[in-house]
């Protein structure tokens, strides 16, 4: 019992990160009647709800003996705006045995709900990828250099933690996504390698960005494949200071790619100067997109989008809790409420009880 929070309600766990300037976090869309939810589904009528403006979309859950339930899940509103810092009191847990009508709200001193670590069930990990092209090395470099820095420091946190990453790319006019500094969770690590750039780095003084954009997604899809055990959200950011100059990829190809990849991934955009074109930044970046219009606002722009990362991981809560139900009840349905001043939203789902006895550890 010593993991427990004793005889607090608290029940809920911030994770961590997302969202910028612009334009909403609309890289998923919630349609509260078609499957948006996860794992999870619309409560039961007999519990009268009103009508749901909040969205607790179920990411992972598992049921496992003594008794204790574990649902990770993200919460937005319904255009897919992260809500971020909520608190244990806002929300309510009900559970419906075999031998209930309805459901019934769980006590908070039966259940023992707590705050547990979330680095065994979610990971959140961050491409940053520079515009490293001939315009930049010879205009803005310092400024991007601080600015990126800065970026690290807001994103990162200052305790590593293997749950949280970072990996930086450049690209220029050649046909591939250059690295910087592998995915990395050491603050250190990831600031000498922006140090490190020099003005002579680049050979190609062009701009592959549709190429950039299109690399740094098949990046982010491969690193979610490749790690099936924990949740993994991934934020990729573009800065650039131009247009696509290489023409090596279409535009069109770039954004399917863009709106096609995993709903877990998310896309930043960070623009410099005059050269640039803001919709397709902002087609790119359908996350958030920022726009710089000279180099000194730089890293203030950086910054916005560091606080939308943020933002965006911590609209990720793991709920754990000690069922009162046993082995032999069966299947039994679960709803999360939550209210949000005059918002609320509710999802149910379900557990399997079989093997459960008293007592969590």
């Amino acid at each position: 019992m010593k993991t427990f929070l004793g005889h607090t309600a608290t029940f809920l766990s911030i994770l961590f990160l997302v969202v910028a300037c612009g334009n909403s976090d609309d890289d998923v869309r919630f349609d509260l009647n078609n499957n948006e939810l996860g794992l999870g589904e619309n409560p039961d009528n007999c519990l009268n709800f009103e009508e749901n403006n909040l969205v607790l979309s179920i990411q992972s859950q598992n049921a496992e003996p003594p008794a204790k339930v574990s649902i990770l899940f993200r919460v937005t509103d319904n255009v897919g705006n992260p809500v971020a810092g909520l608190t244990a009191d806002q929300f309510t847990v009900y559970e419906q045995g075999r031998n209930d009508d309805c459901f019934n709200v769980i006590s908070s001193s039966e259940s023992l709900a707590r705050i547990s670590p979330n680095a065994q069930v979610f990971s959140n990990n961050t491409f940053l990828v520079l515009d490293l092209s001939n315009s930049v090395l010879q205009n803005s470099l310092d400024e991007l250099k601080t600015a990126s820095a800065s970026f690290v420091d807001n994103v990162m946190p200052q305790n590593e933690t293997e749950s949280v990453k970072m990996a930086i790319y450049w690209f220029d006019g050649e046909d591939q996504l250059h690295l910087l500094s592998e995915l990395t969770p050491s603050i250190t690590d990831l600031k000498t390698a922006i140090n490190s750039i020099t003005e002579d780095i680049s050979a190609d003084p062009s701009t592959d960005l549709y190429g950039a954009v299109i690399k740094s997604t098949d990046l982010a899809e491969n690193l979610i494949r490749s790690n099936q055990s924990v949740i993994e959200a991934t934020s990729v950011v573009i800065f650039t200071d131009g247009t696509d100059q290489a023409s090596r990829y279409s535009e069109s190809e770039a954004l399917n790619k863009v709106n096609s990849a995993n709903s877990n991934i998310s896309f930043f955009t960070i623009g410099l100067g005059a050269e640039i074109d803001q919709q397709v930044l902002q087609d790119i970046g359908k996350t958030a997109s920022v726009v710089a219009s000279n180099k000194e606002e730089l890293e203030t722009t950086f910054n916005q989008i560091s606080e939308r990362v943020i933002e965006r991981a911590n609209s990720y809560y793991l709920f754990e809790y000690c069922t009162p139900k046993r082995d032999g009840s069966g299947e039994n349905n679960l709803v999360i409420q939550l209210t949000d001043g005059a918002r609320q939203g509710a999802v149910q789902t379900k557990f399997n009880a079989s093997g459960f006895t008293g007592g969590c550890e």
